[in-house]
C-alpha cells in the first residue's frame, strides 16, 4: 500500500528534481530538495487534519482531492497565488508581477518580488492565523468522549457549551493582534484580512455542514430501508456521517461517505485549509531562495507528499487505530495559528514551526500507542479471567 499510494509522488519528485537541475544546475537541485523536505516537515499536521475530513468523502471525491486538488495546491498556491498577492498589494498588473518574479531579487531590496510578497505578510498571516484558530477552537470547544489532554480539554469543552464562543475568542484575538502586533499603518489591513479569514471559515464550514446534514438524512433513510428489507442488521447505528454498525454490510456502508454538494464543500474546505498552511511556507521559502520557479517546484513536491500521506492515513485507518493523532494535530494547528499571528511583528524560523507540529503529533502518537497497549492488556486479562471462571465452573 505504501508504494501504491506514494508512487506518483516518487515519480513527480524525480521529474521535479530533474527539472530543477536542468533549470539551475546543482545549486537549484539542492535548494529544491531542501524546500521539499521543509514543506513536508512543516505541513505534517496538515496531513493528519486533512485525513479526518477526507475519510468522510467517497472514493470519487478522494480521487478529485488527489488530482484536481494537487493541481490547485502546486500550481495555484505555490506558483500563481504569490503573484496574485503581489498584484493586489502592490497594485501591479499580472504581467508586471510576473516580470518581477522572473527577475528575482533579495527580500531586503525594495521593489523586488520577494520584498513585495514579504511586505504583504501581515495580511496573509492575519487571514491564515484566524482561519486556523477557528479550526482549533471549534475542535477544542466540542465535547468528546475520548480526550487526550483531559485536564484541559474537558474544562474547555464545558466552556464551549456557550454558543459561538469560538467566534468570540477569534475576534478578541484579532483585535489584540491588530492593536499590538500590526506594523504601523497596517492595523486596518490586519483587521480586514483577519475578518476575511473568519468569514471564509464560517462560510465554507457552514455550507459543508448544511449539505452534510442532508446527506445524513439520506443515509438514515437508506439504513431504515435496508433494515426493513432485512438486508441490514437491526443493530445498525449512525453517528454523524459515519456508519458504525458491525452488521449492516458493505451495501449500506457504501452510502455513508458523503458525496454531491456536501463532498464539494468539504473539498473546498480542504483546499482553503491547505492554502492557510501554505501561506507561511511560501513566504518563508524566500529566505532560502528568491527564485519563484525553484520555490514552486520544491514546495510543490512537498505538497504532493502531504496529499499522498493524507490518503495513506485514510486507507490504513491510522486515525481510528491511533485515536489521539487528531488531537495532536489540532493542538499543533492551534500553536501554528498563534505563531502566524506573532509573525506579523516578529520573525519565527520555519524550523520552530515544524518542530512544534512534529512534537505535538509525536506525543499524541506515543499516547495512542500506550492506550492501545493498555486496552490490549486489559482485554487479555479479562479473557483470562473468563477462561479461569469457566474452568472452575466446569470442574
Amino acid at each position: 500500500m505504501l508504494l501504491r499510494t506514494f508512487r506518483v509522488s516518487f515519480g513527480i519528485t524525480l521529474l521535479g528534481l530533474l527539472a530543477a537541475f536542468l533549470y539551475g544546475g546543482t545549486t537549484a537541485l539542492t535548494v529544491t530538495a531542501i524546500l521539499a523536505v521543509l514543506e513536508v516537515s512543516v505541513s505534517f499536521d496538515n496531513a493528519v487534519v486533512n485525513a479526518t475530513v477526507l475519510e468522510r468523502m467517497n472514493d470519487f471525491w478522494q480521487r478529485i482531492f488527489l488530482t484536481v486538488g494537487v493541481l490547485i495546491a502546486v500550481f495555484g498556491m505555490r506558483l500563481l497565488f504569490p503573484v496574485l498577492i503581489v498584484c493586489v498589494t502592490a497594485k501591479l498588473s499580472p504581467s508586471e508581477a510576473y516580470r518581477l518574479a522572473i527577475e528575482g531579487g533579495s527580500i531586503d531590496t525594495p521593489g523586488t518580488y520577494a520584498y513585495l510578497l514579504h511586505d504583504a505578510h501581515p495580511a496573509i498571516a492575519a487571514f491564515g492565523g484566524i482561519f486556523l484558530l477557528m479550526l482549533f477552537l471549534d475542535f477544542i470547544f466540542e465535547e468528546r468522549e475520548i480526550t487526550w489532554l483531559t485536564w484541559i480539554e474537558k474544562p474547555l469543552a464545558k466552556i464551549g457549551m456557550l454558543d459561538q464562543l469560538s467566534v468570540v475568542v477569534a475576534v478578541v484575538a484579532l483585535l489584540i493582534t491588530a492593536n499590538t502586533l500590526a506594523p504601523e499603518g497596517k492595523d486596518s489591513t490586519v483587521l480586514v484580512s483577519g475578518c476575511m479569514g473568519l468569514i471564509v471559515y464560517l462560510l465554507v464550514n457552514g455550507l459543508g455542514s448544511l449539505f452534510e446534514a442532508g446527506e445524513d438524512e439520506m443515509i438514515e433513510a437508506a439504513v431504515e430501508e435496508s433494515v426493513a428489507d432485512g438486508s441490514a442488521d437491526t443493530s445498525a447505528e449512525l453517528t454523524g456521517s459515519e456508519q458504525t454498525a458491525s452488521g449492516a454490510g458493505d451495501s449500506v456502508r457504501s452510502v455513508v461517505k458523503v458525496a454531491g454538494k456536501a463532498a464539494f464543500f468539504l473539498f473546498l474546505y480542504l483546499e482553503v485549509l491547505d492554502a492557510t498552511f501554505s501561506f507561511d511556507g511560501v513566504i518563508g521559502a524566500f529566505a532560502i531562495t528568491s527564485d519563484p520557479i525553484i520555490i514552486a517546484i520544491g514546495l510543490g513536491i512537498g505538497a504532493l507528499y502531504i496529499r499522498s500521506l493524507t490518503v495513506f492515513l485514510v486507507r490504513k485507518g491510522t486515525l481510528a487505530e491511533y485515536v489521539f493523532l487528531e488531537h495532536g494535530a489540532q493542538w499543533a494547528i492551534g500553536a501554528l495559528a498563534v505563531l502566524l499571528l506573532f509573525t506579523i511583528k516578529y520573525e519565527v524560523p520555519e524550523v520552530v514551526t515544524g518542530l512544534i507540529g512534529v512534537s505535538f503529533i509525536g506525543a499524541a502518537l506515543a499516547s495512542s500507542i500506550r492506550r492501545n497497549r493498555r486496552l490490549a492488556a486489559e482485554a487479555a486479562a479479562a479473557s483470562q479471567s473468563t477462561a479461569v471462571a469457566t474452568t472452575t465452573a466446569a470442574g
